[in-house]
């Protein structure tokens, strides 16, 4: 005998109360990363908050020939990349040292020689993918989206560094050691630091006096730095080295200007900021540059 007080809802109000839990799930579910539109640009800047890679128009960047100082480094940075647009073995690179020698310039200017180069020899055309340090965490998603697209990729991360308490350098380690899965054939990470080893000497000190075994207690973090296959060292320039960049500039940008009184005004420019570097030189020529006609 059937209870009055209970029976089984029909079968269209069932499948109705189905199709809303359904929906609900859906709107709870985080939304599937898009596919990026990879001709869209040749850079992007990487949204963890979004998911998506967003086009950048025109990259804010210098030309390779107006960087001063740094043969060396750059010589070694523009062979490394071509080999890699090249589809040859390559090294993820830590570009640390002196605060405005250029590091990040560096980055930019090499993308752009490397990847007119390349696209002329007939490889893939080679995009440059810029992450924020506060999204590295997020950076196994971002690979899932670069596996397998026809492109190579520059990841670049500008400034990057961690806190003593930080933790989302281990998904960078996972990302340079490759895990599981491996790091995608068409990616290499370049990264710029003003530390080497991307933690302070404090902090390094800190944990060893505070840890019952201090030797483990940084060797996770200090080996981070190690993983990358090139160091390239930036120091601060000598006077001569900044007063070339100077040069460089006003030539480039054809300023009329006599040269006793370039000289003058830029070493008492870099005096009052107390550093000579290349930001400094490049911070001087836009001061000379709105008093000076071209």
């Amino acid at each position: 005998m059937s209870d009055p007080f209970y029976s089984m809802p029909a079968t269209d109000t069932r499948d109705a109360l189905l199709a809303r839990i359904a929906d609900a799930l859906d709107r709870l579910a985080p939304p599937a990363p898009k596919v990026p539109d990879f001709e869209a640009a040749d850079a992007f800047v990487w949204s963890a908050a979004e998911k998506r890679l967003q086009p950048v128009p025109e990259v804010s960047r210098v030309g390779i020939e107006l960087l001063k100082g740094v043969d060396r480094v750059r010589d070694q940075l523009l062979d490394n990349t071509l080999r890699f647009a090249r589809g040859r073995p390559a090294n993820n690179a830590l570009l640390w040292g002196a605060r405005g020698m250029g590091k990040s310039s560096l980055v930019k200017a090499a993308h752009a020689s490397v990847a007119e180069t390349a696209t002329a020899e007939g490889h893939p055309r080679l995009k440059l993918i810029e992450i924020h340090r506060e999204d590295i965490e997020s950076m196994p998603l971002l690979m899932g989206l670069l596996r397998g697209a026809p492109y190579r990729f520059l990841l670049f991360c500008d400034d990057l560094s961690f806190d003593a308490e930080d933790t989302s350098y281990k998904s960078l380690k996972a990302v340079l050691d490759g895990g599981v899965e491996g790091r995608p054939a068409n990616v290499l990470l370049y990264a710029t630091s003003n530390r080497r080893h991307l933690l302070s000497r404090d902090m390094i000190e800190n944990e060893r006096s505070t840890a019952i075994n201090p030797g483990e207690a940084v060797e996770e973090k200090v080996s981070l730095s190690d993983r990358f296959g090139l160091w390239l060292g930036f120091h601060r320039c000598s006077q001569d080295e900044y007063l070339a960049m100077v040069d460089g500039y006003v030539a480039h940008l054809g300023l009329k200007v006599e040269p006793e009184q370039l000289r003058r005004e830029a070493l008492e420019w870099a005096t009052t900021r107390g550093a000579r570097s290349g930001r400094v030189a490049w911070q001087f020529i836009q001061d000379l540059a709105g008093r000076v006609e071209g």
